[in-house]
Formats: structure tokens, C-alpha cells, sequence
């Protein structure tokens, strides 16, 4: 892991093709922003968490749930 210091206004280059940008430190609050290629899915890392746990979560659904939602879906 690299660990590096920014203050506002100041920015990280990522493989010439992301840009972080520094724009507001408040507190202890930062905001930034990210500039990268579209081909890029940038997400908050608590939402990504949140996402791999659903899945896990619906690939351990049991046959009887599935008949169930199967069945609500053909309503």
C-alpha cells in the first residue's frame, strides 16, 4: 500500500489514465474527485462490501426459495 499526503487542490496520477483530485478537506472530511476511462466501475468500497454479500447471499439460496420466488415471478 502506498500512503501519501495531499492537501486541497492537490492530485494523484494513476497509470496515466486516473487522475484523484483533492478538492475540499473539512474537518475530517475529504472530498474527491476521480477521473478515469469509462471502462472503469469506481465504487465506494462500503457499497462494493455490501454488493459481494448479497451476492454470496443469493448464490446460497435454497431450491425452495427459489420455487417460491419462480413462482411469484410467473404471477
Amino acid at each position: 500500500m502506498l500512503i501519501l499526503s495531499r492537501k486541497q487542490n492537490e492530485g494523484i496520477i494513476i497509470n496515466d489514465d486516473i487522475v484523484i483530485n483533492i478538492l475540499e478537506v473539512s474537518g475530517d472530511k475529504v472530498r474527491i474527485g476521480i477521473e478515469a476511462p469509462e471502462k472503469y466501475i469506481i465504487l465506494r468500497k462500503e457499497l462494493a462490501e455490501d454488493v459481494k454479500i448479497s451476492n454470496k447471499d443469493a448464490n446460497n439460496a435454497t431450491p425452495e426459495l427459489i420455487g417460491k420466488l419462480q413462482s411469484l415471478l410467473n404471477k
